[in-house]
C-alpha cells in the first residue's frame, strides 16, 4: 500500500532537474529549496504532494506526471501495482535506467570526489528478468512471504518475481512461516547446481520456516556455485552476489581493471573469494575479511591458493603488495581503511563500490594518499533498481609510490 499522507501534505507542480543517488528526482521549489520526488525522471512535469518541508530541502509524493520523459514505461511486474518495493524502476526503460546510473556516478565523482572530467563508461549489458539468485523476504498476512511494500513495513506477499531466477521464483508460493510475525528470511540459489537453501533471520524465538521439497532449510545450510570456472561454497551467513552473472562480470571487470596480474595481492572485504579465486594465479594471495561465515568459505574455496585473515580491514597490518582489491559495504573505505590500503604501496587499486556517493568520498580519500583515478565501469547488477555497482582503477602517482 502507498505511505498515508501527512494532513499538512500541499499540492505544487514542479520541473523535475535529475535525478539522484537513491533514485529520486531532483527539482526545486518557488523558494529556491530543493524537493525529492521518488519516481520521477528527468525533463519531467509533475504535479506532487509535499509530505515534509525543511529550510533547505523538502520530500513530495509523485500524484501526476504532466509532461512525461520519453523513457517511462510501463512496470512488467503485475506486483508493482500492488505496492511492492522491490524495483523502485520498473517505470523507467532499461537503457535509460543505466545511462542514469552513469550519469549518477559522474555527478558524485565531481561533486564528491572533486573529479569534474572522471572517465566513466557503462560495462556489458545484463538481463533485466530472471536473474537473481539470493532474495531476502519478509513475513507476511499467515506467514506467507513476500518484499516489504513502497516506503512501508507491509508485506506485498509474493508467488512470483520479475527479476527471480526461474528456480528461485518457482519455491516463492511454497515459503511460509509458522509463528514468525515480523520474521524475515534469506532464500538462495546456486544457479549451476540447482541447490536451494532457506534461513530464517530477525526471526522470534519459536519460529519454524517451511519450504518445499528440495529447499534446504536452516541456518548452516549452503549452496554451491560456479562462477568463471571456479566452484564456490556460500553459506547462508554469508554475502554473495545477488546474480550469478552478474558475479562473472564483475569478475572479468576486475581483471581488465588489474591488467597484468599481479604476483602479491591483496584481496580486502574478500567475503567467500570471489576475485582471489577467479583472476588468476598470483604466488602471494591475502584475503582480508570480517564475516566468519565468509571467511570459512573464503578457507574452502581457497584452499592451497591464498591465505584469509579474518579481521575488519581497518585493524589489518598493511604489508607491501604488488595490487589490493577492494569492495567494502555500502559505506565505503572510509579514512582507517585507505589509510591502511594505502600503506601497502601498491601500484594499483581496483575499488569495488555499490553505493556512488562512498565511490566519491572514497576517490577523494584515495587522492590524498597518491591515488589518482583512471576510469570507472557500471555493471547493472540490480536492473528496475537505482542501485549500481562501479568497478573503479586507481593508479599510485610515482612519487607517492616513492616516499611510501
Amino acid at each position: 500500500m502507498p505511505p498515508r499522507r501527512p494532513a499538512t501534505a500541499v499540492d505544487a507542480e514542479l520541473r523535475i532537474d535529475k535525478v539522484v543517488a537513491g533514485g529520486d528526482g531532483l527539482a526545486r521549489a518557488q523558494d529556491g529549496r530543493v524537493v525529492f520526488v521518488p519516481g520521477a525522471l528527468p525533463g519531467e512535469r509533475v504535479r506532487v504532494r509535499v509530505t515534509s518541508s525543511g529550510r533547505d530541502f523538502g520530500r513530495a509524493e509523485l500524484a501526476e506526471v504532466l509532461d512525461p520523459h520519453p523513457g517511462r514505461v510501463e512496470p512488467a511486474c503485475p506486483y508493482v501495482a500492488r505496492g511492492c518495493g522491490g524495483c523502485s524502476w520498473q517505470h523507467v526503460a532499461l537503457d535509460v535506467q543505466r545511462e542514469l546510473k552513469r550519469t549518477i556516478v559522474v555527478e558524485s565523482l565531481a561533486r564528491n570526489g572533486h573529479l569534474p572530467d572522471a572517465e566513466v563508461v557503462l560495462g556489458p549489458e545484463l538481463a533485466g528478468g530472471g536473474f537473481r539468485t539470493s532474495m531476502r523476504l519478509a513475513v507476511g498476512s499467515g506467514g506467507r512471504t513476500g518484499l516489504r511494500a513502497r516506503a512501508s513495513h507491509d508485506v506485498v506477499v509474493l508467488d512470483d518475481c520479475l527479476v527471480a531466477h526461474p528456480l528461485l521464483a518457482a519455491v516463492l508460493p511454497g515459503l511460509w512461516v509458522e509463528g514468525g510475525a515480523d520474521a524475515e528470511m534469506v532464500v538462495r540459489l546456486g544457479a549451476a547446481t540447482g541447490e536451494l537453501a532457506a534461513a530464517l533471520v530477525d526471526a522470534p524465538d519459536g519460529a519454524v520456516l517451511h519450504a518445499p521439497e528440495g529447499v534446504v532449510v536452516g541456518p548452516n545450510a549452503v549452496v554451491h556455485d560456479d562462477v568463471e570456472g571456479a566452484r564456490f561454497r556460500i553459506s547462508m551467513g554469508s554475502f554473495f552476489q545477488t546474480r550469478t552473472d552478474g558475479a562473472a562480470a564483475l569478475v572479468r571487470e576486475v581483471r581488465a581493471a588489474l591488467g597484468d596480474w599481479p604476483v602479491r595481492l591483496v584481496d580486502a572485504y574478500g567475503g567467500v573469494g570471489l576475485f582471489s579465486a577467479t583472476l588468476g594465479a598470483a604466488s602471494d594471495v591475502v584475503l582480508i575479511e570480517g564475516s566468519a561465515s565468509a571467511c570459512a568459505d573464503a578457507r574452502h574455496n581457497l584452499v592451497g591458493s591464498g591465505v584469509v585473515i579474518q579481521a575488519p580491514v581497518e585493524r589489518w597490518v598493511p604489508h607491501s603488495a604488488d595490487a589490493v582489491i577492494a569492495d567494502p559495504p555500502r559505506a565505503g573505505l572510509g579514512k582507517v581503511a585507505a589509510s591502511v590500503l594505502a600503506a601497502t604501496g601498491a601500484p594499483v587499486l581496483v575499488l569495488v563500490s555499490c553505493d556512488p556517493a562512498s565511490l566519491g568520498r572514497d576517490a577523494a580519500l584515495l587522492a590524498t594518499h597518491g591515488y589518482a583515478h583512471v576510469r570507472s565501469t557500471v555493471v547493472d547488477l540490480f536492473p528496475h533498481t537505482p542501485h549500481v555497482e562501479v568497478v573503479t582503477r586507481f593508479e599510485r602517482a610515482a612519487t607517492a609510490a616513492a616516499g611510501a
